[in-house]
């Protein structure tokens, strides 16, 4: 900084205090002038005689005494103004811009008001819907990469997907307790957006380095390649699919799969036409569509061999599981055992119990998956680990309906919102089965729910 500038702000810090002193200088006077005035012009002891003239001269001058207060104050109030006119020129002079949020320069910026917590709240619930598919296609992809590239390459993609895995699943568990009355809502959503938004930034990144690896937009040639035979051996899974599996868990799946591969295989045409053409980056888009096809009917097709598996397990767990279910119960059919909260439970397994033994020996059809579920959820509030099979009878319950849940929001991604995956998350990491059961079954209805109100994904 220069001497003249260092010399030149003294001189003008004491022209404005000067200023300011002979204001306040200037008020006193005025003030003293106005108090000490109306002692000058009082007259003690008029004669007597002369009375009525001096009230008719008294009343002549009670008009002319109000002059001088009131000039006083017209010149302090012109002062005053001309002091803000003289504030606000300065003020607009000033190189230094005003801060935003702020009237004036050298202001402190006025506090950001809060979002309203209805705009947070669809924030939190899309950045959710975005994370959640973002993480669905970059392992969709990490499959189709698989083909060409080593475990060791992809490591630091499956690495950066199970991270993001991770922060998706805490933004879930915060949007839950949000849920279920969190005091801090604002803060609890504001969480919410802010794990999405790490997912993305992690998944982003991977995503670009995973298509960088693969060479898509220089030659997608080894890709469509890939795509191609994956294409060929799901053509044939989906022509041998049990199309006598009657489930409604997987209503609809094979016309599903057999119209994703409808579409796969005219985007893989359009890939080739692109190739040929020497358009690299429409071929490349054109692709990228046909592996997302793909990708949907194998999960479709995936999980009606699933299924059909699961069933076949279940059927052969049935009579086990009524063993050890009364096995179980055994301890709570003595006398000191029928009262209350107890003898409820253990009258509600035994009807449950008796139930399935009907239903499994009527000779009629029967969903042997069901089956089990209902002999694990009557005995779990019992159990007492004295039967082994049980927990294998709830595992494959649990198992298989959070698979499936997981599934339908795979193939309609497009049009399921923000609570079924909240609720699938949990039922993820649940150690409770009966719970990661009816978790996962609450998802797949609410999923169910919203491709009901926004339709089939194209």
């Amino acid at each position: 900084m220069t001497p003249s500038l260092i010399r030149g702000r003294p001189r003008r810090g004491r022209s404005h205090i000067s200023v300011r002193v002979a204001h306040a200088l200037l008020g006193v006077v005025a003030g003293v002038v106005w108090l000490v005035l109306p002692w000058m012009t009082i007259n003690d002891a008029p004669p007597v005689a002369g009375a009525r003239a001096s009230a008719a001269a008294q009343a002549e001058s009670s008009g002319t005494d109000l002059v001088l207060p009131v000039a006083v104050l017209v010149v302090v109030v012109a002062l005053a103004a001309y002091a803000s006119v003289r504030r606000v020129r300065r003020t607009r002079r000033r190189t230094t811009p005003a801060a935003p949020g702020t009237t004036h320069v050298g202001a402190y910026p006025s506090p950001a008001a809060p979002p309203p917590l209805a705009d947070l709240d669809d924030r939190s619930r899309a950045a959710l819907v975005g994370a959640d598919n973002r993480l669905r296609t970059l392992r969709e992809d990490i499959a189709f990469a698989a083909a060409g590239a080593g475990p060791e390459e992809l490591a630091p993609f499956t690495r950066e997907a199970a991270a993001a895995e991770a922060e998706l699943a805490a933004a879930c568990a915060i949007r839950r307790r949000y849920e279920e009355g969190v005091p801090e809502e604002a803060a609890a959503l504001a969480g919410v957006v802010g794990r999405c938004e790490e997912a993305e930034r992690r998944l982003t990144g991977a995503a670009e380095s995973l298509r960088a690896l693969r060479g898509l937009d220089r030659d997608p040639a080894a890709a469509l390649a890939s795509a191609e035979t994956r294409f060929r051996e799901l053509t044939a899974r989906t022509a041998g699919a049990d199309t006598a599996l009657t489930d409604d868990s997987v209503t609809g799946y094979l016309e599903l799969a057999k119209d994703s591969l409808v579409t796969a295989t005219v985007e893989l045409n359009q890939t080739h036409q692109a190739t040929a053409s020497g358009r690299p980056e429409d071929a490349a888009r054109h692709l990228r569509v046909a592996e997302t096809a793909i990708a949907r009917a194998d999960v479709l097709v995936t999980a009606m061999t699933r299924l059909r598996e699961a069933r076949a397990e279940a059927a052969g767990l049935i009579p086990p599981a009524l063993t050890g279910a009364e096995a179980e119960l055994a301890p709570f059919r003595d006398g000191t055992a029928y009262e209350g909260e107890r003898y409820a439970r253990l009258l509600h397994a035994d009807a449950v119990l008796a139930a399935v033994r009907q239903e499994t020996t009527s000779g009629q059809p029967y969903d042997p998956l069901g089956v089990l579920r209902r002999i694990a959820h009557a005995t779990a509030p019992l159990a007492t680990g004295r039967s082994g099979v049980l927990p294998v009878a709830a595992l494959l319950v649990a198992r298989e309906s959070v698979a499936a849940a997981d599934d339908y929001v795979t193939v309609h991604r497009e049009a399921v919102g923000a609570a079924p995956r909240v609720l699938l998350s949990l039922a993820r990491l649940t150690d409770d089965l009966p719970r990661a059961d009816a978790l996962a079954g609450e998802a797949r209805e609410l999923a169910e729910r919203d491709v009901r109100l926004r339709g089939h994904p194209a």
